[in-house]
């Protein structure tokens, strides 16, 4: 017979250890993986930014020599991440293959204007930084028109601005389930106990003393939960990579091992003080609510 009750308390122990170990799996992966979204939808959005091109197009009188002098000034300048020229007879060409059909023969000439196609950086993809840069470059009187997409423009910043609005949000909502199911395994892990802890309490052992073999014990399930976590993150980060090779997720390499550090350091700071609170409050229970 009491074999039978130590072989039931021995597999309830592990099923409870199994508990912890699989909350912090799952509420770590769950965390980890947003921080891993969270690092990339910037250079995502800032790459999206980036392929919003502003055309400059140039009056029929601009010469090569203002030609010149306007590329000059775009390789000066802090906002362009890259530009091309594009010759009037090069965009004809363009249309011409669009469209199937050579619309010179029936024009009789070219219509269309010599022009710049640049793409700005991602910080002043904005709708005011942009609109300073067209004001800028308007003052060059041999320009005849600035070419964009501003409701794209719109468009974009306003929903990087709600998405990252949501993110904060999931972020808080998440850390705070992470807490409450993970202090609520460790103390179900630790409920089993509460009758040892009274017997230690009542022989003299301090609390530190009661605490630190179930603080350690908790910690190593939550660092072994992290770990899984962190493996798990890693394969999900190399089938990204392998299957979307354009996202470009391994390349900053520095802030990836920084959140999977942050995983690691979550699993052991959130086992650490949920068991620290969950021992005491049988500490500081009296023996007849132990029942």
């Amino acid at each position: 017979m009491s074999s039978n009750f130590d072989k039931f308390q021995k597999r309830r122990l592990i099923s409870s250890y199994f508990s912890v170990v699989l909350s912090v799996f799952l509420v770590l992966f769950l965390l980890g993986v947003l921080g891993l979204f969270i690092i990339n939808s910037k250079k995502l959005a800032d790459d999206f930014k980036e392929k919003i091109a502003m055309t400059v197009f140039f009056k029929n009188e601009a010469n090569d020599s203002i030609i010149k002098a306007f590329d000059s000034e775009l390789k000066r300048a802090p906002f362009a991440l890259s530009y091309v020229y594009v010759t009037k007879e090069k965009a004809a060409k363009e249309h011409t293959d669009i469209i199937g059909e050579d619309f010179l023969t029936f024009l009789g000439e070219n219509p269309l204007l010599n022009s710049y196609d640049i793409h700005l950086k991602a910080d002043y993809v904005e709708r005011d930084s942009i609109t300073k840069i067209e004001s800028r470059l308007r003052q060059n009187t041999m320009i005849e028109d600035i070419v964009y997409d501003k409701q794209l423009v719109n468009l974009v910043n306003d929903n990087i601005k709600k998405v990252s609005m949501w993110i904060l949000i999931i972020s808080g909502f998440l850390t705070i389930i992470a807490v409450l199911l993970i202090n609520s395994s460790l103390r179900l892990s630790i409920h089993s106990n509460r009758f040892i802890i009274k017997t230690m309490q009542m022989v003299g052992a301090t609390k530190s003393f009661i605490r630190k073999p179930f603080v350690m014990r908790s910690v190593k399930l939550g660092m072994l939960g992290a770990v899984l976590a962190i493996i798990a993150l890693i394969g999900l980060l190399f089938y990204v990579e392998t299957n979307f090779p354009g996202l470009g997720i391994l390349e900053d390499k520095a802030l990836i091992g920084l959140v999977l550090l942050a995983v690691f350091g979550l699993g052991v700071l959130i086992t650490w003080v949920s068991t620290h609170f969950a021992t005491q409050r049988f500490l500081n229970l009296r023996t007849d609510d132990l029942y």
